[in-house]
Order: structure tokens, then sequence, then C-alpha cells
């Protein structure tokens, strides 16, 4: 994710409600901190209305329910399947959904052996990505009774299966060889149902997130880069650099 800030505010339509910082990366961690765009109401002269806002939160969801927040470091992705029944993600697929911007994301195939190739997968020239997401807000215990701030704010990728292979594109066959799963993409019809603070349909929404997913994908691309990607220490624009694979 290596989009300034000025960028995203741009390309969503968003705007801040605080000044945040969001250093680029080439190699993203879990933990990390990850720009997210969500959707509130907030009281106006004509009665409430929808503000779109640009945040930073921790890659990994902590409930709000945690001891620490640890568990997030576990909670990096929401399978879509069942997030409307797992405690950790259920409250927050109600009311706390979020677009989760990327420009790509690494996956490894398991080749000979021990051995790894890892892949970069990103959308055509000229587009970025953006995952359906959840968010979640944590206070901590220990923080001084009275004093402000003590809040973090958390996110989760939702996924779902690979499409199946088919004539239309040779992408989710280079797809389904990397991984059984993939982030949930969504265009922008989707990403604005989604973000909806007053839709009272989570079921419906995951249907439709889930619906559009081979048709988002069908442009990306997938190319083999370097095993450097492995070492959260290296970051840079070289990560994503195509390199010949190794099978």
């Amino acid at each position: 994710m290596a989009r300034a800030v000025g960028d995203l505010l741009a390309d969503f339509d968003a705007e801040l409600e605080d000044e945040v910082s969001i250093p680029p990366s080439w190699n993203v961690a879990p933990t990390d901190a990850v720009p997210i765009v969500l959707e509130r109401l907030v009281d106006g002269e004509s009665g409430n209305k929808h503000v779109r806002q640009l945040h930073v939160a921790r890659w990994g969801l902590v409930p709000s329910w945690a001891k620490d927040p640890g568990i997030g470091s576990r909670m990096i992705n929401a399978r879509s399947e069942s997030v409307l029944e797992k405690p950790a993600f259920r409250k927050a697929m109600q009311s706390r959904r979020c677009a989760v911007p990327a420009d790509g994301y690494y996956e490894w195939k398991q080749g000979p052996g021990k051995s790894k190739q890892p892949y970069y997968v990103h959308p055509g020239p000229g587009h970025g990505l953006v995952f359906a997401g959840l968010y979640e807000w944590w206070k901590d215990p220990t923080w001084p009774a009275g004093e402000p701030g003590g809040w973090l704010l958390s996110t989760s990728i939702l996924t779902t299966d690979t499409p199946p292979p088919g004539s239309e594109s040779t992408v989710f066959g280079k797809l389904t060889e990397l991984h059984d799963r993939v982030p949930l993409p969504m265009d922008n019809a989707t990403m604005q149902a989604w973000l909806d603070p007053q839709a009272d349909d989570p079921a419906g929404l995951v249907d439709l997130v889930r619906a559009g997913v081979k048709d988002v994908a069908a442009d990306w691309q997938v190319e083999s880069v370097g095993k450097e990607v492995g070492n959260v220490r290296n970051n840079g624009p070289e990560l994503i650099r195509p390199v010949e694979a190794l099978f």
C-alpha cells in the first residue's frame, strides 16, 4: 500500500477526522498500520448525513471484549462464509464495515520439498484494489480513568474461496495454483453498499460482495517476485519487481 494520504482522499472522496500519517509500505505485515475507509452518520442541519472518512487502523482485528490486543495477530482475515457467526466478527459485521485499500498482495506457491516462490497479485495498470473489511474499537483497560485516548482501531479483511478457472480469463487458474482463498475485492457500487452505516442486511451484503469477486478480479495479474519479501525488514518498491519464477 504505497499511495499517499492525499491520493487516497481523492480516490475515495473521503475526509479526515484527524490528521494521519501513512508511510508507504511494500511489505505490510500483521499488526502494521493500514488505511481504512469507513462511513459514519453525523448530525447535520437537515438531519443525519453520511460522512466518508479515512482512518489508520492496526491490521488484525481486536474484539472489544479482548483482554489484550495480542489476539489481533490471528484476526487479519475473516472468512466470509462464517463472519456472521464468529464472536470476534459478528458485531462488527452489523455496523462496522470498512474498505481496505491496497495496491496488491503477496501469495506463496509451494514447490518441491520446502521450496516456495512468492507472487505479487495486483490489478491492471491504473487501478488499485479495495477489499471488504471490518473494523473495531478496543479500549485499553490499563488506561487511566478520565484520561483521553487509550483506544485502538483495528481491522480485518474478508476472504472467500478462490473462483474456479473459466474460459473468460486465465488469472483464476493462476490464483487457484497459489491458494484456495482470496481477499474479497469490491467495485465502486459494491463498496457504496458495503460502507452504508444504515444498511440492515449484513447477510445480503456478504452475498453481494461474494457475487462480484469474479468480475472485479478479472483483470488481476500474477507475477513472480523475489524471496526478499519473506523478510518484513525488507521494504521498498523493488519487492514488487517481477523476476523469473524458480518453478
